[in-house]
Formats: C-alpha cells, structure tokens, sequence
C-alpha cells in the first residue's frame, strides 16, 4: 500500500521550529508500505524554521498575526495532488498540527489548548477519500 507520511514523522527537520518528530512506529511501516513524505507547510512555500501558527477558523494565523492562509491551501492542494499522483488511499499526518492534524488541534490563541477540528490537509485529504490517521492512531 502506499501511504502519505508527514516528513517530520519520517524524521525530516520541517516543522516550525526546524525540528522533527520521528515515530519509528511509522517508519517500520516501511518494511511493508510504500511511504510517501510531504510537508505541506514547505509545499506551500513557507520556510523552515518559521513562526508557529495555528488555525482560526478558515484561516491560518501566525503567532506574529500573519495570515498564512494561502499557503496552508497551497500546500494542501499540493500533497493532495502528490497523494493522487502515487495511488495513496491513506496518510497519516502530524496530530495537533494546523496543516496535518486531524480531530482535534490547537485553538488560535497560542496557549497550548486544543479544539475539535482538523488541519487544512487533513480536511482537504478526506473530503478527497484519502483516508486519514495521526501517528497516535496507528
């Protein structure tokens, strides 16, 4: 099966901080699955490392208050069309994460409290049948 991975869960330093957050239980699904990375944030043309941002509604709002919106949705139509272009019917992404997390992420406030609610990716890739998991989830 091939299956979308967020890069940072692969062990790439994409996230905002310049780091990564490697799952060795991902990466074993390597010895059966074809794993496919993308980082939607860097898809869609944000640099690493970058501020911290979190979704607001349909927006995506940095901790300095940019409005990242564009490149959140150009990213995510990007992966998706990366995920669509390889056969993946599942991905698994980054929980908690504006782009990748998927049931619940952090609230726009920059406290560290979580909502009900899906990243960007996450939303674009099942409303496109691709069915997503969290690294928490496998």
């Amino acid at each position: 099966m091939k299956i979308v991975v967020s890069k940072c869960l692969l062990g790439e330093n994409c996230r905002y901080a310049g780091d990564n957050c490697k799952s060795e239980k991902v990466l074993s699904l390597a010895a059966e699955h074809e794993l496919i990375g993308v980082c939607p944030e860097q898809l869609g043309g944000l640099s690493t490392p970058r501020d911290p941002s979190e979704r607001v509604g349909d927006k995506v709002l940095s901790s300095k208050g940019k409005d990242v919106t564009a490149e959140y949705y150009r990213g995510a139509e990007l992966a998706l069309a990366i995920a669509k272009d390889k056969g993946a019917s599942v991905a698994i992404l980054k929980a908690k994460s504006p782009s990748c997390g998927k049931g619940l992420i952090y609230d726009g406030t920059f406290s560290g409290n979580k909502i009900p609610g899906n990243g960007v990716t996450a939303e674009l890739f099942a409303a496109n049948g691709i069915e997503v998991l969290t690294e928490d989830e496998i």
